[in-house]
């Protein structure tokens, strides 16, 4: 069974609907013990991290997801959080990935938020298996997390960032792969093999 980690951030719908294409089973909790005992777990998000740090608080989630020892997987917010620190509010995250949460500036011919298409790079492991580099799928972000030796995938924009991250049981994507098409669907298909 998947547990979609319920803490007030975002639609969940998305993703509901990518699990079910899929064929995949899958509970939307908030509740540790449901947390614990299932066997993948995603943890997606939308909006602010400073926000979503304080409503895991609020649930006791912030322990219950450091401790999880099955696939994880954190989307757009998702992974923010689990960062060590987001420039957004100044929230000190989970630390489960070994980056810094940043803004884009923006500058001449940068848009703030990077919305839209944009390709992925430098992809290592198990969750790009049969995706080739130079893929494109969907962000919308105005914060990034900073390259480090967590990151398994890069995007451009302005400058380099980490488009994804791993570390043990742990995985973040900054892009939406519940939105981002075939590819996407494979990602998320690769991560449900774990």
């Amino acid at each position: 069974m998947i547990a979609i980690i319920d803490y007030r951030m975002g639609n969940l719908r998305s993703v509901k609907n990518a699990l079910q294409r899929l064929g995949t089973e899958y509970i939307v909790t908030s509740s540790p013990s449901e947390i614990m005992k299932a066997d993948k777990v995603l943890l997606p998000g939308v909006g602010n991290a400073e926000m979503a740090m304080e409503n895991l608080r609020n649930a006791g989630l912030c322990d219950v997801i450091r401790e999880l020892r099955q696939p994880v997987l954190g989307i757009c917010v998702g992974l923010q959080v689990m960062c060590r620190h987001s420039q957004e509010g100044d929230t000190e995250c989970l630390g489960i990935f070994d980056s810094k949460v940043m803004r884009f500036t923006p500058s001449d011919g940068l848009k703030v938020p990077h919305m839209g298409w944009n390709r992925i790079s430098n992809l290592e492991g198990k969750l790009f298996k049969g995706i080739p580099s130079g893929e494109y799928v969907y962000y919308v972000h105005s914060y990034y997390p900073q390259l480090c030796c967590d990151t398994i995938a890069t995007t451009t924009y302005g400058g380099m960032f980490s488009a994804a991250l791993k570390y043990e049981n742990f995985y973040g994507t900054q892009f939406h792969p519940e939105k981002s098409g075939d590819t996407g669907e494979l990602i998320i298909k690769n991560f449900l093999e774990l």
